[in-house]
């Protein structure tokens, strides 16, 4: 494709439970098929009040240990005063003010350019809403 600006939306089923779900394989897909051989600029962006865009390596337990580090930072409990939806639930509305629901990531020759161990992932701590977008957006 020769636009300057391509974008996508990938629906994810993330599941009835906390979860990040590596969406790294999928940036990789779409640059493939809208920027090969290009430079620019990769933008996600999850259009929900409760989700969140990290740069985490996966796969090693920092996936899990993140998810540990938002329940100390953020409890699932009644101390929300958001408390509509599962309990605790308030704490994922607080959740894109730590991770934020977007992410700007250089592309050069068509190849996201991460760091040997970084990932791109989903981060969901709603329970109650297990159906998730993302909008991937390129800029060459």
């Amino acid at each position: 494709m020769s636009a300057a600006f391509t974008t996508r939306v990938l629906h994810i089923a993330s599941g009835a439970e906390e979860r990040v779900v590596d969406l790294t394989r999928d940036c990789e897909a779409f640059l493939r098929e809208v920027a090969p051989g290009r430079d620019g600029l990769l933008n996600l962006f999850v259009p929900h009040a409760t989700a969140g865009i990290a740069i985490i390596e996966t796969g090693a337990g920092s996936d899990d240990d993140l998810l540990a580090a938002l329940h100390t930072l953020l409890p699932a409990d009644d101390r929300w005063q958001h408390r509509h939806g599962s309990p605790g639930h308030g704490r994922d509305h607080v959740l894109p003010a730590f991770v934020p629901p977007h992410a700007t990531l250089p592309v050069v020759d068509g190849t996201l350019r991460l760091g040997t161990w970084q990932s791109v992932c989903l981060v969901d701590t709603n329970i109650s809403n297990v159906n998730r977008q993302v909008r991937l957006s390129f800029l060459g």
